[in-house]
């Protein structure tokens, strides 16, 4: 795989990329604008890279999976939860459209800098990426239609579900698995499991 469009192939016929709005996000946001220079001959093979700071752009296979749990809809307000290299933030903006907003938070200020400016490259107006508070997980007293976390946690932080809406999703990867959150118009959480993922852990 040596450009976008064989990287997309791949994840279309590893029966990982299904959605129509995800593939054109895909085709929109080049993976090689959000990789380090010294990693560009790499940027389309479906592995992770670093991107300085001990942490990574995920692996292609990985971010589309979480992404088609995530379901990113027109008009979605969406939290991206430890936004790295803006990749997943770019993703979502393009997804969510005009109508829609993707607030990125990062807790290595060296990274906010480097995924707001990523996200000029293509460019995303409907995004911010900005430096998360410390000790504190999202954004509590904000609500939103659609929260992805890009790092592991120990366990489900149950306080990420006060700041979905009704009808919203939560996507986070714990430990080794990656959990979809629903919680349903009445408030009612719904949780299933997909086995057999590595990320960095969760900075909290």
């Amino acid at each position: 795989m040596y450009n976008n469009r064989e990287l997309i192939e791949h994840l279309i016929n590893s029966s990982v990329l299904r959605s129509p709005v995800l593939i054109n996000a895909f085709r929109k946001c080049d993976r090689i604008f959000f990789v380090p220079e010294v990693y560009h001959s790499e940027a389309y093979i479906d592995h992770p890279l670093p991107i300085g700071e001990g942490q990574t752009v995920s692996q292609p296979y990985t971010v589309a999976v979480m992404l088609e749990l995530l379901c990113p809809e027109s008009g979605n307000t969406i939290l991206d939860i430890g936004s790295g290299s803006g990749w997943t933030t770019a993703l979502l903006a393009s997804i969510v459209g005009e109508s829609g907003f993707v607030e990125g938070i990062e807790r290595i200020p060296a990274l906010v800098e480097y995924g707001r400016s990523n996200l000029k490259k293509i460019p995303i107006t409907n995004a911010s990426i900005e430096l998360a508070s410390p000790s504190i997980l999202g954004k509590p007293g904000h609500f939103y239609d659609r929260i992805l976390v890009s790092a592991s946690a120990e366990k489900i932080p149950e306080s990420l579900f006060d700041q979905l809406n009704p009808g919203g999703i939560l996507v986070i990867p714990v430990q080794n698995s990656i959990w979809r959150i629903t919680k349903n118009e009445n408030g009612a959480i719904t949780r299933s499991e997909l086995y057999g993922f590595q990320f960095v852990p969760l900075i909290v």
